[in-house]
């Protein structure tokens, strides 16, 4: 596991760019973290580091998924806070896109098993008023080479 202190907004957003960057069809990165922690910024950052156009990226909590195309790679972004559990999920075509693209899921806490076996988990805390606290996790080959890659050995 690693963990550092973000001290900015700015700080944040470079740092998913980062991590955008580096997606790849089949990654999957799941975030948690409580209201207002910086998931959907995060999210933001992922998706323009890996070419999204920005006008594309909203937070999709009614619609649960939103698919993000015209970057280097198809982002799948999902916001798991409405969904009661999995049956729930598979209503919404959910698992049949993760093999389409890279997947940025915001909530997975709420439906841990929404979660490949192999993926990223990152969690955010506030520790200020602009800074946070991230902790980033891998689970599985690829994503343990994608978190060496992003914040090194």
């Amino acid at each position: 596991m690693r963990r550092l202190t973000l001290h900015s907004v700015e700080e944040t957003h470079a740092l998913g760019a980062r991590l955008g960057a580096l997606l790849q069809v089949g990654d999957f990165v799941g975030l948690a973290g409580s209201l207002g922690a910086g998931k959907t910024e995060l999210t933001r950052a992922i998706c323009e580091g890996a070419g999204v156009p920005m006008a594309q990226v909203g937070s999709p909590s009614y619609a649960i998924v939103a698919t993000y195309e015209g970057g280097r790679v198809v982002v799948h972004h999902a916001d798991l806070y409405r969904v009661g559990d999995l049956d729930e999920l598979y209503a919404t075509g959910y698992f049949d896109l993760l093999d389409r693209g890279a997947a940025v899921v915001e909530w997975i806490d709420q439906v841990p098993d929404a979660a490949p076996p192999d993926h990223l988990s990152i969690a955010l805390e506030i520790a200020g008023v602009d800074s946070r606290t991230l902790s980033a996790q891998a689970h599985g080959p690829r994503s343990d080479a994608l978190l060496v890659a992003w914040l090194g050995g």
